[in-house]
């Protein structure tokens, strides 16, 4: 997709580092750079006033991933790209079928209601929950990891998303500041919210979340 794009050597490419290695990677494989831009915090997909602060001269395009079933900024990604001539691609997440997004919501909506101690989702710009996905922001309270294993011990299956930032992988590592990449890094946590879930099993979530108890910092 980037080399059909006419991007390869000595280009730059603007990409996120919370995720999705392989969009880093296929960079390199065009034979240009991966420049890591930080998310913003609500989305997790790339801020716009980051991308426009890591673009430089030899900047070529900027692939903006969607993220949890929340879409980015893409209007004023796109906005950027117009400035400084810049191609803007995107990579989506699977569609589901209307009615499973449905029972996602329903699911969720129920979390947000009920979850205590934790930062729940942002729910705008038409979230389909692919993820349901909180904060732990560790003030009073277990950090994520000692929390993620304190749910699953009582039977729920959470999950971090993003173990490491790309910009902390070996083959890939940067010397750049991306506080809110890696703040989401050490405070998210995936919570089930499948179609498949019965009433008991959402009880059953809450319960071992809300057992733990723990403050929670300011909203951003």
């Amino acid at each position: 997709m980037l080399r059909a794009a006419g991007v390869g050597l000595g280009d730059e490419v603007v990409v996120p580092a919370f995720g999705n290695v392989e969009v880093a990677e296929a960079v390199a494989m065009a034979g240009a750079l991966p420049v890591f831009a930080d998310i913003d915090p609500v989305t997790y997909c790339l801020d716009p006033f980051a991308v426009e602060a890591a673009v430089t001269p030899r900047t070529a395009a900027v692939v903006v991933v969607h993220r949890f079933g929340r879409l980015a900024d893409i209007a004023r990604l796109h906005a950027v790209g117009q400035r400084h001539g810049l191609l803007v691609l995107e990579q989506g997440e699977s569609e589901a079928p209307y009615d499973e997004i449905a029972q996602r919501r329903e699911r969720a909506a129920y979390l947000d209601a009920k979850l205590r101690g934790v930062r729940t989702p942002d729910d705008g710009d038409g979230h389909t929950y692919q993820q349901y996905v909180v904060r732990v922001p560790g003030n009073g309270r277990p950090d994520r990891d000692a929390f993620a294993r304190a749910v699953r011990a009582r039977g729920v299956e959470a999950r971090v998303p993003v173990k490491t930032p790309v910009h902390r992988l070996p083959e890939f590592r940067r010397c750049v500041s991306l506080p809110e990449t890696e703040r989401a890094a050490d405070e998210t946590l995936a919570l089930p919210v499948d179609a498949t879930l019965t009433k008991r099993d959402m009880q059953r979530i809450v319960s071992a979340c809300n057992a733990l108890g723990g403050l929670l910092l300011p909203a951003f």
